[in-house]
């Protein structure tokens, strides 16, 4: 018992390790952790995840990989592919059908499977999958249109390869065993509609139940979670490998009913769901063993991955979107990025028994022909995605953005400074009045009120890595920070200080729903645009080693207030009362200073 504790707890600790490594240098998490699985698994034989479970094995990733796909599914609301609906119900059909029946045909002839077992394979990899494309998407900040391609097709496309690779098994076992029948094949139609039932019914009943009040707040994300498991253990009994769909389809339905709880459910589903990823790629990497790692190198297998890389993928992309509105570059990267994850490996296993059971001999290679496919699809494009999109044009500006929420003489003038700095940099407001002072300067806006939630869908949040509050209410500002933080985690996340004298008494505010303080302790609302009235100037002063940091300090005057250090890299450090920033050669410091200073 003790061993099995702490091998769960080696398990849990190498998936968070992993992710935490991957974060820390801007590296694919599934990588970091198929590496991790690998040296615990097969090559130092610390754990070994199947032998360990035993019979628990099978199931608790089942429904891990049910809820990681309920979790990308809910993101899957349709008004986010608004022009894009041609190009993704293109891809999702026919590009699914051509990577298919290309990728069996390679499986046969080159991989030397036999047609059943490569039919059945051919299937499986189709799905790319929301376990691998999200963790790059976060990663890579590409640009809306392909982002949104992606995401959708890995979603939409994940639990249909599960049920392809059904379906193709049973028309086999038709064309070749006589105890099956027609009938089967029309059983297994009926069940995948009886999923997408279950799932639309639960997804239905939980939106509906949660807008009615029969649910209190603190109950809502674990009757999600149950609701998720019984959609997918209802309708995996039905028929093995429906669940997939059955949650699927309830995430979709929950999204597009645009519930008031979607947020805090989809935060809650997210957290889960990174967990869930980093411990089931570790049970699955870890659960290999060696003859499994060394058959990878069988040329067979080496020239079916080159296939699948280099001509199965970006064929079958270029002929589903032709006489789409998707450009070259657009083609170029979709067509190169479908990188195979945790449901290829659960159902390439599956089926490997199945196959071999039913007297299909060459099926005990599956198991080494995806795993091979896995990692060097996600090593490959994990490692290429962002430079490849830069090279495209197709990837966020590569400095991190600031998004200012509330317009005013100085947070315009602020951003026009940012701008200036080559700072991605936008000023959302409700008002068009306050608007005036960014339209003036000609520095990017948008109107509307930040909180809503059109906000997703007529603002793009990814090329802005830092948010900051600069409006004249301490507990709008504190809202905003709150609201946001799981979007750009608190670190990233600043308010102005509190202007005590307006009424809003927030002094004993707790800070982990505040955002950090901005500048320095004095620098409130009133105090910066009361500046900017007198005449005060925004000064960019480069620190060179003739003129360093500590001399820079003495010159400054006492009513100067220090606003942010823009390093060599692009990076960008904002003065706080807490934080002791320090500038070094080669960083540009803002300040706001008199106009004698200048």
């Amino acid at each position: 018992m003790e061993s099995l504790l702490f091998k769960l707890m080696l398990i849990g600790s190498l998936g968070v390790v992993s992710q935490w490594i991957a974060w820390r240098y801007r590296m694919p998490a599934i990588v970091v952790m198929s590496v991790m699985g690998l040296l615990a698994g097969p090559i130092f034989g610390i754990i070994n995840p199947q032998q360990d479970l035993g019979e628990l094995y099978g199931p608790l990733i089942s429904i891990a990989v049910g809820i990681i796909l309920f979790e990308g599914s809910l993101n899957l609301d349709f008004r986010e592919i608004k022009g894009l609906g041609r190009p993704i119900g293109r891809i999702t059909t026919i590009g699914a059908f051509l990577a298919w029946v290309i990728g069996s045909l390679a499986a046969h002839y080159i991989a030397g499977l036999s047609w059943a077992v490569a039919f059945v394979i051919g299937a499986i990899f189709i799905v790319t999958g929301p376990t691998v494309i999200l963790p790059l998407l976060r990663q890579a900040k590409l640009k809306p249109r392909p982002a949104a391609i992606l995401k959708w097709e890995g979603i939409i496309v994940d639990p249909f390869g599960a049920l392809l690779a059904v379906f193709a098994y049973e028309f086999i076992k038709f064309l070749t065993m006589d105890q099956v029948t027609f009938t089967t094949v029309l059983s297994f139609l009926f069940a995948s509609l009886i999923a997408v039932i279950i799932g639309a019914f639960f997804g239905y009943g939980i939106g509906w139940m949660f807008e009615k009040g029969f649910v209190p707040e603190y109950l809502k994300s674990p009757v999600v979670l149950v609701s998720v498991i019984m959609a997918f253990v209802f309708s995996d009994t039905v028929m093995h490998e429906t669940g997939l769909l059955a949650v699927t389809v309830m995430g979709i339905t929950i999204a597009n009913m645009h519930i008031s709880s979607i947020g805090d459910m989809r935060h809650f589903k997210e957290n889960i769901s990174i967990l869930l990823i980093s411990v089931v790629f570790i049970l699955l990497t870890a659960s290999l063993n060696r003859e499994t790692l060394l058959s990878i190198f069988d040329w067979h297998i080496i020239f079916f991955i080159l296939f699948m890389l280099f001509i199965n993928r970006p064929l079958s992309i270029f002929l589903s979107t032709i006489n789409t509105d998707l450009t070259l570059k657009e083609k170029l990267l979709v067509g190169w990025i479908a990188p195979r994850g945790i449901v290829a490996l659960t159902v390439s296993g599956y089926f490997a028994e199945v196959l071999l059971d039913a007297g299909f001999a060459d099926a005990d290679i599956l198991t080494s022909l995806t795993f091979g496919l896995v990692f060097a699809t996600v090593c490959a494009h994990g490692f290429s995605l962002s430079w490849i999109a830069k090279k495209l044009g197709l990837s966020a500006e590569s400095k991190p953005g600031v998004l200012i929420v509330g317009s005013s003489k100085f947070s315009a003038n602020f951003a026009k400074v940012l701008e200036d700095l080559n700072i991605p940099v936008l000023i959302s407001d409700s008002s068009w009045s306050r608007l005036s002072h960014a339209r003036r300067l000609g520095v990017p806006y948008e109107h509307g009120e930040i909180l809503s939630e059109q906000t997703d869908y007529q603002i793009d949040l990814t090329p802005y890595e830092y948010m900051i509050s600069l409006t004249e209410y301490d507990s709008y500002n504190t809202l905003i920070s709150s609201t946001f933080t799981p979007a750009f985690g608190r670190q990233h996340l600043y308010q102005l200080p509190l202007q005590v004298n307006q009424g809003d008494q927030l002094e004993d505010v707790s800070n982990h729903i505040s955002g950090r303080l901005l500048f320095e302790e004095r620098a409130n609302w009133s105090l910066l645009n009361e500046k900017i009235n007198k005449g005060y100037l925004f000064k960019r002063t480069m620190i060179t080693e003739q003129f360093s940091f500590e001399q820079f300090l003495e010159e400054l005057n006492d009513e100067s207030i220090l606003l942010l250090v823009v390093r060599k890299s692009g990076s960008i450090d904002f003065f706080t009362p807490t934080n002791d920033v320090r500038a070094e050669t080669g960083d540009t410091v803002v300040s706001l200073q008199k106009p004698n200073q200048m």
